[in-house]
């Protein structure tokens, strides 16, 4: 469990530090989350979303849901919370349905003192060929610190 965030977190920066463009990475799309409000547990925590997929150029939005984890420092309440993500590809092809389906991984860091802010990096989807980086930091009411690696799992549907 440790090698794997240590990869996902080195993964994580490493494409934070990298601009998506240099990659030869296409934006494929905004991914807009609400996610449920919850108590971190000092070595992490888990929270329920639901996301909704707006591809560019314009077509049917996808819903997913799923849940995002953190492993590392959380400790602390908040209320629910709004993360909104480019999202991008290195496929001109347009996204199919079921286009971010999978599993993403990356680095977190967060801190909330009534309303606060906080930003995640995450890669994952089919062969980790989608890349997520923040647009619109989160906002959440409460208190709470969380630093250490995320995980995004989306399913189709609602």
């Amino acid at each position: 469990m440790l090698r794997h965030a240590v990869g996902a977190a080195a993964l994580a920066l490493a494409v934070a530090s990298a601009d998506p463009a240099a990659a030869q990475r296409v934006r494929a799309g905004v991914l807009t989350c609400d996610i449920s409000a919850g108590i971190g547990f000092i070595l992490g925590s888990q929270k329920g979303v639901v996301c909704t997929f707006a591809p560019e150029p314009p077509g049917p939005q996808q819903v997913y849901s799923g849940s995002i984890s953190k492993f590392g420092l959380d400790v602390g309440a908040t209320g629910g919370a709004v993360m909104v993500w480019a999202v991008f590809t290195d496929s001109l092809a347009p996204p199919g349905p079921a286009f971010l389906a999978g599993d993403y991984f990356g680095a977190t860091g967060q801190v909330t003192v009534a309303a606060g802010l906080g930003a995640n990096v995450l890669i994952g989807g089919s062969n980790n060929t989608v890349a997520l980086q923040p647009v619109s930091v989160s906002t959440s009411v409460g208190l709470n610190v969380a630093l250490g690696v995320a995980e995004l799992h989306l399913r189709p549907g609602p």
